[in-house]
Parts: structure tokens; C-alpha cells; sequence
């Protein structure tokens, strides 16, 4: 079993990434760090409790990092995600669930310096940036680094050229990209070149309903806002759900295939938030990620609905 924790800005498909860890036995999520990103960061805690709570694991702790990018102003991404980001389902706010006094960086400082944890990342990378600058040994000490950001031959979803988590903090991502190149480490970068396979279709979500209708009401609840605003904007019958994709990798990476590359983030203009991927090797520079290309659609589907429907 491997220790993971979860760094996220719950957020739709980040509630989704969080249900199927919690139901694969690959893992022990040992803590839950949230990042503004989707929601606002107070929000974004509540959205995980929500969670949790419907999972029956409110013992998994969750810690509240960043509220705003490093530089730049935050803008969130209610108009995806709902008022109140877990699409407008509304679900009442979990009693007795108040923010603890630990920040996520102080967790992160001190879970990563006892050796043998990883981190999947779902959100903007300012709660990391941030432990880099007070921490690089705690930063260093992660055994896996996964984000799910970027893009490579993919379109943005913010930008022509920019996907959402790196767009929002672009300059936290250039210090994670630079410090792992500057140090001979590698970041897995799930980008929009795989997440966009993952579709959520009606015909997926009442399929899920039909075998395990509490999960599935569940589901819908969350996620129909996102299928409206993908009809809305991309004219697809279903909804991208990025970050899960993130999770089934970590746990099992033969889902997705990819490439070493060296890869940097720009912080400025009209492409702010793009990952620069030298995969022809024009700066030779050594490779600091491996960006994913391909995914196993099926495999991905296979893994996630087996899990999240043996809930209750």
C-alpha cells in the first residue's frame, strides 16, 4: 500500500479523484491539502468534507493551504464548477468539521520528511511552490510526484494554449518544473492530452445509477452542472473528469503511456500558463517530466467503475 496525499481545489473531478482513492486498496491517502484553484480555499475544504463524509471517511485529516496564486490575482472557476463548486448540488455543510490550525504546507513539511510518500496533485501547484521555498529536503523527499496540468498537443481549456491548474498559477508551476530539472528529479504530468479521453457520457452515469443507485444519485448531483457547461462550451454529450485519471495512474501506470521531456512554464503574455514540452531536445536539457500522451480508455473506465460502485 502506498502512502499518498491528495493536494487539491475541490472542485467536481477533484471529488471524483478523491472517491476513487479512498476506494482502492493500492493507497492510504494520509491527508487531504486543499489549494485555492476551482473554489475558493475555505470552500474548497468544505467541498472535501462533503465528500468524505458521504464516503464515511471523515478520519482522513484535510489541512488548508494557499488562498490565492503566488503572483498573479486568483480567479476561480465557479462558472465550471458551480457557486458552489461541486455543481450547485448544494449539499449541506458537515458539522463540527472546522479548519485545523496546521497549514497544508506544515503538514506536507512534516508527513514528507518521514520518507515513503507521494503526491498527486489536482490543482494549481501554489501549495508546493510554496513548501519548495521553506522546505526543499520535505520537497525532494517525495517518492512520486503526479500532477494532473498541462498541455501538450491539446488545446487549453482557459486559453488557446493553457490548461486551467497552471494557468491559475503559472509561476508556482515554473518553480515546481525548475526546481525538479535543477535537482535531477521528474514530475508525471497528466495533461489535457489524456484527460480530455475521459468523458463522463449520460449513458456511463445511468449505467452507474442502475447498479448502485446511492453512488449514482451522488454522482449526478455533483456533476450535472459540469455536463451543461460542456455542452455549452464544447458541445460534448458528457463531461470531462481530468483529475480521476490522475489516481488511476499513480495506481496503476500502465494506463497511461508518454514521453521524458524537458518542460518548462511560461508566466507572461498571451501564453500565459502554456507548459513548453522540448520533446525534439532543442535546449538539451535534461527531461524534468514525463508527459503523458496516450491512455487506455477502457482500463481507465474498468478501474473506476468497479471501485466506485462497490460503495455501500
Amino acid at each position: 500500500m502506498k502512502k499518498i496525499i491528495i493536494d487539491c481545489d475541490p472542485g467536481i473531478d477533484d471529488s471524483l479523484a478523491i472517491m476513487l482513492a479512498l476506494q482502492s486498496p493500492e493507497v492510504e491517502v494520509v491527508g487531504i491539502t486543499i489549494v485555492a484553484g476551482n473554489a475558493p480555499s475555505k470552500m474548497g475544504f468544505e467541498n472535501a468534507k462533503k465528500v468524505l463524509n458521504f464516503l464515511g471517511r471523515l478520519d482522513v485529516p484535510v489541512y488548508v493551504g494557499a488562498d490565492k496564486p503566488r503572483v498573479r490575482d486568483y480567479v476561480n472557476a465557479l462558472d465550471t464548477h458551480g457557486s458552489d463548486g461541486l455543481g450547485e448540488s448544494f449539499l449541506p455543510v458537515v458539522e463540527g468539521q472546522s479548519i485545523p490550525s496546521k497549514s497544508a504546507v506544515d503538514f506536507l513539511k512534516e508527513t514528507l520528511r518521514k520518507g515513503n510518500v507521494s503526491v498527486v496533485a489536482l490543482g494549481p501547484l501554489t501549495n508546493l511552490a510554496q513548501l519548495i521555498d521553506e522546505d526543499l529536503d520535505a520537497f525532494l523527499a517525495i517518492e512520486r510526484l503526479v500532477s494532473m496540468g498541462g498541455n501538450f498537443r491539446s488545446h487549453g481549456n482557459c486559453s488557446p494554449v493553457a490548461e486551467y491548474n497552471y494557468w491559475e498559477d503559472p509561476d508556482s508551476a515554473k518553480v515546481v518544473y525548475n526546481t525538479l530539472y535543477e535537482n535531477g528529479r521528474m514530475i508525471e504530468m497528466v495533461g489535457l492530452d489524456v484527460t480530455r479521453k475521459i468523458v463522463l457520457t449520460p449513458n456511463i452515469l445511468e449505467d452507474i445509477k442502475k447498479a448502485n443507485p446511492k453512488v449514482g444519485d451522488f454522482i449526478e448531483k455533483i456533476t450535472w452542472f459540469y455536463f451543461k457547461f460542456h455542452w455549452e462550451w464544447e458541445h460534448i454529450r458528457g463531461c470531462v473528469i481530468n483529475d480521476p485519471l490522475a489516481v488511476a495512474q499513480f495506481i496503476d501506470p500502465g494506463i497511461l503511456k508518454g514521453i521524458e521531456a524537458y518542460t518548462d512554464v511560461e508566466t507572461g503574455g498571451i501564453s500565459l500558463g502554456q507548459t513548453v514540452v522540448d520533446s525534439m531536445g532543442f535546449y538539451r536539457k535534461t527531461s524534468n517530466a514525463l508527459v503523458y500522451t496516450d491512455v487506455d480508455v477502457d482500463a481507465f473506465w474498468d478501474m473506476f467503475l468497479n471501485r466506485i460502485l462497490s460503495l455501500y
